[in-house]
């Protein structure tokens, strides 16, 4: 599983050119999942995302998490994030995690990562073409990949 974190003044989902989810100061996280993906890799990358120290303190240092702020999140499901690259100059899909698998694993990362962070987390729609609209604060983009533990 692999998660793309992107600190952000804020942050929407527009779906059929309707907002389907708006946040604030927090993250947006954008999700890849391969049909190998399990719930550990979930809640793996759950607790680190909501744990990671990318806000300002009082001293202007990297030093606070989204829950220390009372931030918010946005997650959305991005298949793209496993694309292969390798061969020519059309990217391949064929690693990230079909329908029925991802889709569980999509919803149970949102799930969780509420959990971890006290609120409910904005969503995207599993499949459906999306638009984001963002204003990346700093910029900080944080890539983790649930492979990559160690």
């Amino acid at each position: 599983m692999r998660i793309v974190i992107q600190r952000v003044k804020m942050a929407s989902v527009h779906i059929n050119g309707q907002v389907k989810s708006r946040i604030g100061k927090g993250l947006l996280i954008l999700v890849g999942i391969e049909d190998a993906d399990t719930k550990d890799d979930a809640d793996w990358l759950c607790r680190k995302a909501a744990g990671l120290r990318i806000f300002d303190d009082e001293n202007g240092v990297m030093n606070k998490s989204v829950t220390d702020i009372d931030g918010e999140v946005i997650v959305v499901s991005q298949f793209t994030l496993f694309a292969s690259y390798k061969k020519g100059n059309r990217p391949s899909y064929i690693r990230a995690g079909k329908h029925e698998t991802a889709m569980p694993l999509y919803e149970y990362f949102c799930n969780e990562m509420s959990i971890a962070i006290g609120r409910q987390v904005g969503t995207g729609e599993f499949g459906a073409d999306m638009q984001i609209e963002l204003i990346n604060d700093g910029p900080v983009t944080i890539c983790m990949d649930s492979k990559n533990k160690e």
